[in-house]
């Protein structure tokens, strides 16, 4: 059997053992582990599984996956998320859709703490959808908006998606967090667009909410004072070259610990539970991370990405048809494959064509990432839908997905905006302070 024909093969069982809904990392570690013993024998295979897994494990770039993750369920446990919610709901409530709207912003300054989807969409859901259910909003835009809106979480800086990016293809933690900030800001602003034109031709989807005084307003503002202090710390400090993103995780972290003390929200209890989370969530996404450096050797040797990249080169497209061409699979894959299995293993495949093609390769980061949202609410798998059902069960799984296509338009109109301006990724990133 010729390496190419092993090498197809084993993308198919692993593509069977993702749709039986065997776990990403030990399908991966399947495929790599018995390809590599295939073409090179078990004492290959063997070495592999042991020198990637140390040599992952050691990188003290990687700190800033667990560090970060620790900030946002610390924030969270301390109330800080609920706090921002407020504020935005107590100046933004009134308008027609209002609510829903504040839900949008709550999650996106929730994504500039967490870097997860799910976290975003697990507590805006908790705190939000009671809210416009008491204002009597429509099911399917209050679960649409937070499934939506959840997905910022892996764009808005810090972002698991851009760090395993990063370490997939040995690019800068730090330019991609810079790269996403104004595609995330973007992003949100085109959401809270959409809510505004739902209710403008559906009014009774998202009716009014209570006036709030000025006071109150600016009371509100002051309580979400500590979130916001710790994301203009953390990303403001990496823009400017004061740290880089381990210590601006490690000072993130630190900072709101002491904030929730200070405060009197965060009690041994609870830091103990948001710890634990912290090192479950830590070591899914390490486990991935392992497995990709296991089976990426086996697809080397394969040679299954440099036939793919020679077929799509000799095609004939130009470089942007090719690009395209590459996000479309990805919008395909999204419909059937978890965001993380997606980048790890497309990733070897593609990112040597796009270097190949000279495309800037924090640019392409931020758009495969944004497609990876996009994959976040699309059927059959939509993670985040699948999260809001289960804060919200009385809603058919069909309503939700229903409220998220405007949200999927949305995502696509920025897809589309960022093919043709780059420079709206690129603009941080190229001006920051080293």
């Amino acid at each position: 059997m010729s390496e190419y024909v092993l090498g197809l093969w084993g993308l198919a069982i692993l593509l069977i053992l993702l749709l039986v809904r065997i776990p990403v990392a030990f399908a991966m570690f399947v495929v790599g582990y018995f390809g590599i013993a295939a073409l090179n024998g078990f004492n290959a295979a063997n070495s592999t599984l042991a020198s990637e897994a140390f040599t992952l494990a050691s990188s003290p770039e990687l700190v800033v996956i667990p560090l970060f993750i620790l900030m946002g369920n610390i924030a969270s446990a301390s109330g800080m998320s609920r706090r921002l919610y407020d504020a935005a709901y107590a100046i933004i409530g009134r308008v027609q859709g209002g609510l829903a709207s504040a839900t949008v912003i709550g999650c996106g300054g929730f994504a500039a703490l967490s870097g997860s989807s799910v976290a975003s969409a697990l507590t805006m859901g908790k705190v939000a959808l009671a809210e416009m259910e008491r204002f009597n909003y429509n099911t399917r835009l209050s679960t649409g908006v937070v499934a939506a809106g959840g997905t910022l979480g892996i764009l808005i800086p810090p972002s698991t998606g851009f760090v395993i990016y990063a370490i997939l293809t040995e690019q800068s933690i730090g330019r991609l967090f810079l790269a996403g900030i104004l595609p995330g800001l973007l992003l949100l602003t085109l959401f809270i667009v959409t809510i505004s034109i739902i209710c403008w031709i559906r009014p009774e989807y998202g009716p009014k909410g209570p006036k709030t005084s000025w006071r109150q307003k600016g009371e509100a503002f002051l309580g979400a004072g500590p979130i916001l202090l710790v994301i203009l710390l953390t990303i403001g400090g990496i823009y400017g070259g004061v740290f880089s993103p381990v210590e601006a995780a490690a000072v993130g972290a630190g900072f709101v610990i002491l904030l929730g003390f200070i405060s009197g929200n965060l009690s041994l209890r609870r830091l103990l539970s948001a710890t634990r989370d912290s090192i479950v969530t830590t070591a899914t996404v390490m486990l991935i991370l392992i497995a990709a450096h296991v089976i990426n050797p086996f697809l080397a040797l394969s040679h299954i990405p440099q036939f793919i990249g020679g077929v799509i080169s000799d095609s004939g497209l130009s470089t942007y048809m090719i690009l395209v061409l590459i996000l479309a699979i990805y919008l395909v894959l999204g419909c059937f494959l978890e965001g993380f299995a997606m980048m790890v293993l497309s990733l070897p495949i593609f990112f040597p064509i796009i270097l190949q093609l000279g495309i800037d390769p924090i640019w392409f980061g931020v758009l495969v990432v944004l497609t990876l949202e996009m994959g976040l609410i699309s059927p059959p798998v939509g993670i985040n839908v699948f999260i809001v059902k289960m804060v919200a069960p009385k809603v058919p799984l069909g309503q939700i997905f229903l409220g998220v296509i405007p949200f999927w338009i949305a995502m696509l109109v920025t897809l589309v905006i960022l093919l043709i301006f780059p420079e709206i990724a690129l603009v941080l990133p190229n001006t920051m302070i080293n």
